[in-house]
C-alpha cells in the first residue's frame, strides 16, 4: 500500500509545470518596465513571438529605454514569456490576470433594444446592434437626426453617418466632425459616439452648452468607422486592430486606418510591411474606409470646422501633428484648448488627462486622419484617448463606460463651444 502510495505522489509530481511551461490556464496582460536598450531588443523580440499582442506601445518599434510596456500573453506561452523576462532582469506585473472573464463581461448584453433600459449605453454592442441603433435613432428622431451612407467597407459593410442638428434654423451652419471606432479593439471608442448622440437628442433645450452646440452647429457622427474589424473583435479576435483587407502581395490581413491617410504616408511611425500592426496600405487612402472618411470631408471641408477622432487608450488629448515634429501654425491655440479642457476634466471627475502635439506626447503616426484633416483646412482637429491608462485598456468593463464617456463629453464641449466663438461667421 506504501509503495502504491509513494508511486502516486510520484506521478503527480512528474504532471507538475516544468520552467517554461504555462502555470495559469489564463490569458494575461502584463506590465513590463524596460530600462536600457538591451532589454528594449529583447521585449520587441518577444512582443512578435509566442503568439503575443502588443498593446502598448502600438508598435515594436516604439519599444525603447525606459518605457513601459503592455503585453497581452495567451496561457499557453505565459511561461516561456516570464521566464524570459526573468532572465533577462526584466521587471514586470501582471495587469490583467483573466482577461477572458473580462472579455465576457463586455460582450455581456441581454437586450438589442434601445428603449428597454436606462443602461442600454453603459454596456458594449455588437455591430448589429449598433446598426439597429443608427435606425431607431433616426426614427424616433426625425427632426433632429438624419443617416447618411457615405461609403461601404472592404468586406461591404455600410458607413452610416449620422447628422445631429438643432430644430433652430440657420442660413450658415457650420459642422462638426466625430469619429470613433477606427481602430477594432477599441471598444470604448463606438460607446462614447452612441453616448453623445443620446446624451445631445435627450439634452437638448435642457443643457445649455448641448443647446448652443446643436443650434450653431451640425454635427456628424460615424459611430463605427471600421466595421469588419469591429465585427472581428466579436466573433474571432477581441485583440484585432486594423481593417480586414487583403492584398495579392501577402497572407497577412488588414491595414492600419489611422496610418492611411495622405498625411507624411508611411514615413517613420508606419510600416510598409503587411503583417504588421501599423501598416500602411499600399497607397494614401488604398482602403475603402479612409477614402469614405476623406471623400465626405473633402466634400465638406468648407463646413466642418472641428475633427475629433475618438480612440483609446491612454487618457491623452492630443492635436496635430501627429506624422512629424514640427509645430503647426496654431500650436499655442490648439494647446490653450486641450489645457482647458483637462484641466476641466481634473477638476469635475479627478482624472489626469496628458495633452499636447501628438508626436511629441507620444510617437510618430504618420497617415493620421487629425493630421490629414489639419491639412485639409480643418484648423481644429483633435483626436481623444479614452480610458484608461492601462490598468484595463481595451478591456475597460462595462462599469467604466458612464465615467470615459463623462470625460470625454466635457472635453469634447469645451473644445467645441471655444471653436463656436473662434469661427463665428463675420457680420
Amino acid at each position: 500500500m506504501k509503495a502504491l502510495l509513494i508511486w502516486a505522489v510520484l506521478l503527480n509530481f512528474y504532471k507538475l509545470p516544468k520552467t517554461g511551461d504555462c502555470a495559469s490556464t489564463h490569458d494575461q496582460v502584463l506590465s513590463i518596465q524596460v530600462t536600457t536598450h538591451q532589454q528594449a531588443d529583447i521585449v520587441k523580440n518577444i512582443s512578435s513571438q509566442y503568439e503575443t499582442v502588443l498593446w502598448s506601445p502600438t508598435s515594436p518599434e516604439y519599444i525603447g529605454a525606459h518605457t513601459e510596456v503592455h503585453l497581452f500573453v495567451p496561457a499557453n506561452k505565459l511561461g516561456t514569456v516570464t521566464d524570459l523576462l526573468q532572465t533577462h532582469h526584466l521587471t514586470h506585473q501582471v495587469l490583467l490576470d483573466n482577461t477572458e472573464e473580462l472579455i465576457e463581461m463586455q460582450t455581456r448584453n441581454e437586450s438589442s433594444d434601445p428603449r428597454s433600459s436606462a443602461s442600454y449605453y453603459e454596456r458594449y454592442h455588437s455591430l448589429e446592434d449598433i446598426y439597429y441603433w443608427i435606425n431607431k435613432t433616426a426614427q424616433d428622431y426625425p427632426d433632429m437626426v438624419k443617416v447618411t451612407l457615405i461609403g461601404s467597407s472592404y468586406e461591404k459593410r455600410p458607413l452610416y453617418v449620422l447628422k445631429l442638428s438643432g430644430r433652430q434654423e440657420r442660413a450658415e451652419k457650420r459642422a462638426i466632425w466625430i469619429d470613433c471606432g477606427i481602430h477594432a479593439r477599441e471598444w470604448i471608442s463606438p460607446a462614447f459616439c452612441l453616448w453623445f448622440v443620446q446624451y445631445s437628442l435627450n439634452f437638448y433645450n435642457l443643457n445649455n452648452d448641448i443647446t448652443e452646440m446643436l443650434n450653431s452647429m451640425d454635427i456628424y457622427v460615424l459611430p463605427v468607422m471600421n466595421p469588419d474589424g469591429y465585427k472581428y473583435t466579436w466573433t474571432t479576435n477581441r485583440m484585432w486592430r486594423k481593417n480586414r483587407s487583403m492584398s495579392k502581395e501577402s497572407n497577412c490581413v488588414g491595414t492600419d486606418l489611422n496610418r492611411n491617410f495622405d498625411a507624411n504616408w508611411c514615413t517613420k511611425g508606419a510600416s510598409n510591411r503587411p503583417c504588421d500592426e501599423i501598416y500602411c496600405g499600399q497607397f494614401p487612402e488604398s482602403e475603402p474606409e479612409a477614402e469614405a472618411v476623406a471623400n465626405f470631408l473633402r466634400s465638406h471641408k468648407d463646413s466642418v470646422k472641428l475633427y475629433l477622432s475618438i480612440h483609446s487608450y491612454g487618457q491623452m488629448l492630443l492635436f496635430p501633428y501627429s506624422c512629424s515634429n514640427e509645430e503647426v501654425p496654431n500650436h499655442a491655440e490648439l494647446f490653450e484648448l486641450v489645457q482647458e479642457a483637462a484641466m476641466k476634466v481634473r477638476r469635475y471627475y479627478r482624472n489626469n488627462y496628458k495633452y499636447g502635439a501628438s508626436a511629441k506626447t507620444i510617437y510618430l503616426a504618420p497617415g493620421g486622419s487629425d493630421d490629414w484633416a489639419y491639412n485639409l483646412g480643418i484648423h481644429y482637429s483633435f483626436t481623444f484617448e479614452l480610458e484608461d491608462r492601462g490598468r484595463y485598456g481595451f478591456l475597460l468593463p462595462p462599469s467604466l463606460i458612464s465615467k470615459a464617456c463623462n470625460e470625454a463629453l466635457l472635453a469634447l464641449k469645451s473644445i467645441a463651444l471655444r471653436v463656436i466663438q473662434k469661427t463665428q461667421p463675420q457680420p
